[in-house]
C-alpha cells in the first residue's frame, strides 16, 4: 500500500460549489475510484488550498489512473471541477494536482 498526499487551489469565488458537488459525488465517480484502487480518499480545504490524501492498494499505479483518466463519467467530472482549481505551477508534468512528499507516518 502507497500513501499519497496532494494539494492544488480551489478558486475562491468556486469554494462553495465544489464542496457542493462533493457532498453529492456521483457514483460512477466512487466506483472509478475503488475500481482504480484507492481507497481510504479524503479531501481537506484551508482557505483556498486543498489537501488530498489516498491510499493505493494496487500494483501498477500508472495503469490504473489511466483507465480511470479514461472513465467517462470521470472525464464529465473532471471537466466540472478541474475548472473550479488553480493547479501549482511546481506541480510534476502532466498531473493536474502536486504530489508532496510524505514525512512521517505512524500506525
Amino acid at each position: 500500500m502507497r500513501r499519497f498526499g496532494q494539494v492544488i487551489d480551489v478558486k475562491p469565488e468556486r469554494i462553495e460549489e465544489y464542496e457542493r458537488l462533493h457532498t453529492e459525488t456521483w457514483p460512477g465517480v466512487l466506483a472509478a475510484i475503488r475500481a482504480a484502487n484507492i481507497r481510504n480518499y479524503s479531501i481537506f480545504r484551508h482557505g483556498t488550498q486543498l489537501f488530498a490524501y489516498f491510499e493505493y492498494v494496487g500494483d501498477d499505479f500508472a495503469a490504473d489512473m489511466a483507465t480511470m483518466a479514461a472513465d467517462p463519467t470521470v472525464i464529465e467530472w473532471w471537466k466540472l471541477t478541474d475548472a473550479m482549481q488553480d493547479p501549482l505551477p511546481d506541480r510534476e508534468p502532466g498531473s493536474w494536482w502536486k504530489t508532496i512528499p510524505e514525512v512521517f507516518h505512524t500506525d
